[in-house]
């Protein structure tokens, strides 16, 4: 065979393959995955919640400063935060802390809230709850709390009230305050709001 027929039909064969390899290569893309989620440390998410909640409790003593008197009489208290917390993406929900004045003891709590409470900006919250007694106390933590309809009397912003003026009960008269970003309240920022005992933070 002619010398340059064999070159020509080698060339022919050829194309082909050089054609798919180059579509194969165009077709590559680059790792589109999401960049694995950052595991924060037990301590340092505990570490972080103690510091929201603290700066929440010191907003509501700038707010109502009878509150402190009503916290220091109490067996114990919780306080949320739905505000900034590095290790939560997104949602709507917070952390929180329950805190036995006798023993200090502090239990570690989640947050979730209704999309009407949403809605209307109490995504971002602070929330104060006040126990009248030791079981009351108790029950919060081992049974959780939702709060319902009609419950949302509570403290709004800049020390002003929206609602009822000295709180509002969650269950065995409890005193729960709340403050919003807005210190706008219509009844969803707790109507709606549940709160459970975080076992991976305990």
């Amino acid at each position: 065979m002619n010398p340059i027929r064999r070159a020509s039909i080698a060339a022919a064969l050829m194309l082909p393959l050089l054609t798919g390899t180059a579509l194969a290569q165009q077709d590559i893309k680059p790792n589109t995955m999401p960049a694995p989620k950052k595991v924060v440390p037990k301590a340092e998410q505990q570490a972080e919640i103690r510091s929201k909640t603290s700066a929440a409790l010191e907003k509501f003593y700038t707010t109502e400063p009878r509150i402190k008197t009503e916290v220091a009489a109490a067996p114990g208290y919780a306080v949320f935060t739905t505000y900034g917390l590095s290790f939560m993406l997104g949602g709507a929900g917070g952390k929180g802390l329950v805190h036995d004045s006798a023993t200090k003891k502090e239990t570690f709590m989640s947050l979730a809230q209704a999309s009407a409470g949403v809605q209307i900006g109490a995504a971002e919250s602070d929330m104060l709850v006040i126990f009248p007694t030791k079981q009351a106390m108790t029950s919060f933590i081992e049974k959780g709390w939702t709060a319902g309809a009609g419950s949302g009397g509570s403290m709004g912003g800049a020390g002003k009230t929206a609602g009822g003026s000295t709180g509002q009960k969650a269950g065995s008269a409890a005193m729960v305050y709340t403050i919003t970003k807005t210190g706008l309240q219509a009844g969803g920022a707790v109507e709606g709001t549940k709160v459970w005992k975080d076992k991976a933070l305990n």
